[in-house]
């Protein structure tokens, strides 16, 4: 609960980038509080500046961002102190969980360095007592095996895992203040309400405050004193949070409150031709090893799965982080070594190599789950959505290949006019739309959707949901939508994998996994995210 002091007070911020199209200003003058000890959410749909707001008080804009006004800590205004002073206070004092955590992780280090480097820094630990108090980290936010994982590789977890670790780093030096920018996007049901848990529990022993940034309305009435609802750079609405559930008064609120994913989708035709296919697929995965490390771990990531996609058809694979998921999706369109049979239309790609596969890429797409890493920050908007037609259509002129660009942005509801602009001037939601169009540019057959909405607001996952619905229908489409988000799943697809330590543990019809499901685990599942949507419809 508040402790009646502002720990925090934004007073007056605003926040510009400056862009090619000129001048856009992502936050209007805007003022907030956060009182020691309470949890402050700040809501709003993607782009309404609720993630850069925060990003200006901890003075890590992009370079062409600025701000002005006052962000008050402790009496003192973060925008004003020298870049020394703000290290000594940011993960420290304060800390913040990024949105996307493999852009925050270096690749090249093994987990548990990049988690012993903030201990060493700020506590003066030695290396015996960081590595210690990093397993003990990794504990806290039930990371499985913490002594192994510790020497893993970020590319070696989960996006589940990995926004883990990103909590765990956060949590290493006992902040004053905690920002968690959207903590929960890549866990799945189960895991997320764990997370929630525990950092009211950490916020309860450790007295810290949180300021939750999200744009899930559901999960905010569990965890926060207080709520700013942002729209378009400004605070629309604020109060104590059960006054803004019980009684929006904005209908900018009421809307958020009531979005929701809906409808089904109808099976493909009987007798749609099988587009994709794979037979005893296994991937493993080699962990550790080394002159000094003793012998290697085998992982088995993916155990012997079969499957089959029809034309126009969508299979959702759904699971906890860690079960395999994204790995098989990524087998199954020849971006990892594995064993097992793999055929594409009539042809099969198990044994091609990266030349032979490199004219079938255009017809087999992947929408990543975490679109800020897969967008190269030096390239615009426009020349990102077409790069794929400079491979496969090089005969293209400009003038065609940038009014491609406007028709695929205007699909994935973008403004075209935004094509000069850069990745980091985009919120994630935006981001994850212009991965979409990335994709769908060249008219792909297949299009694997690892987590496609995971890091958009709940109305514009409801957009896209029937925009790839619409896409699939016009262009005969065929999709392994992979995700955690069991309520987007049951709009998108006809058929359902359930996967868990590599394997599936229950498969069928959409309708049967969701209400007659076999396995205890499936309920599970399907419990979890029944109790989110009631308390979805509860709060609305």
């Amino acid at each position: 609960m508040a402790g009646g002091d502002p720990i925090l007070a934004v007073r007056d911020l605003h926040v510009r980038f400056r862009t090619l199209d000129g001048t856009v200003e992502a936050v209007r003058g805007i003022n907030l509080h956060v009182d020691a000890g309470e949890t402050v959410a700040i809501v709003g749909e993607s782009g309404s500046g609720k993630s850069q707001t925060m990003m200006a008080a901890m003075s890590l804009l992009a370079s062409n961002g600025s701000a002005v006004g006052t962000v008050d800590y402790r009496g003192r205004n973060l925008l004003d102190l020298p870049k020394s002073e703000l290290n000594r206070i940011r993960g420290s004092r304060i800390s913040m969980i990024f949105q996307e955590p493999m852009t925050s992780l270096d690749p090249l280090y093994s987990i548990g360095s990049q988690l012993m480097e903030p201990i060493r820094r700020h506590r003066g630990l030695s290396a015996a007592q960081a590595k210690a108090e990093a397993i003990r980290l990794l504990e806290l936010v039930r990371i499985p095996e913490p002594r192994r994982r510790f020497k893993s590789y970020p590319y070696e977890m989960s996006g589940g895992q990995r926004q883990r670790v990103m909590i765990a780093m956060a949590l290493a030096n006992d902040p004053d203040i905690l920002i968690a920018d959207e903590p929960t996007t890549a866990l799945d049901v189960t895991v997320q309400a764990r997370i929630l848990e525990l950092l009211a529990e950490l916020q309860r022993k450790l007295g810290m405050a949180i300021v939750f940034i999200t744009h899930d309305l559901g999960i905010v009435r569990r965890l926060a004193d207080r709520v700013y609802v942002m729209r378009s750079g400004e605070v629309v609405e604020e109060g104590a949070t059960e006054a803004i559930f019980a009684a929006p008064r904005h209908d900018y609120t009421k809307m958020l409150l009531a979005a929701e994913p809906t409808g089904c989708k109808a099976s493909p035709p009987a007798g749609a031709p099988v587009v994709l296919e794979g037979r005893n697929v296994e991937v493993t995965f080699q962990i550790g090893g080394g002159l000094f490390a003793g012998p290697p771990m085998m992982l088995r990531a993916v155990d012997r799965i079969s499957l089959a996609l029809r034309q126009r058809q969508t299979i959702g694979i759904v699971g906890e982080s860690g079960s395999g998921k994204s790995t098989l999706g990524r087998a199954l369109l020849r971006l990892l070594p594995s064993q097992g049979v793999i055929r594409f239309g009539r042809k099969d790609i198990d044994g091609l190599d990266r030349e032979a596969m490199q004219p079938l890429r255009r017809e087999l797409q992947l929408v990543f789950q975490d679109p800020f890493g897969s967008l190269s920050p030096r390239m615009t908007v426009g020349q990102i959505v077409t790069e794929g037609l400079l491979v496969h259509e090089p005969s293209l002129s400009k003038a065609e290949r940038d009014r491609r660009a406007i028709e695929a942005l205007r699909e994935v509801g973008l403004d075209p006019a935004m094509r000069n602009r850069y990745p980091h001037e985009f919120s994630g939601g935006q981001r994850q739309r212009i991965a979409i169009a990335r994709a769908m540019i060249l008219k792909p057959k297949v299009v694997v959707l690892d987590e496609p909405t995971s890091a958009l607001d709940r109305s514009v996952q409801k957009q896209i949901v029937e925009l790839l619905r619409d896409l699939q229908q016009a262009h005969e489409l065929s999709y392994l939508f992979i995700s955690h988000d069991l309520a987007v799943v049951r709009a998108m697809a006809d058929y359902i994998i359930v996967m868990r330590d590599g394997r599936i543990v229950e498969q069928g019809e959409t309708a049967a996994i969701f209400d007659e499901p076999r396995e205890d685990y499936t309920r599970t599942l399907m419990a979890a995210a029944m109790d989110a949507t009631r308390f979805r419809v509860a709060v609305g």
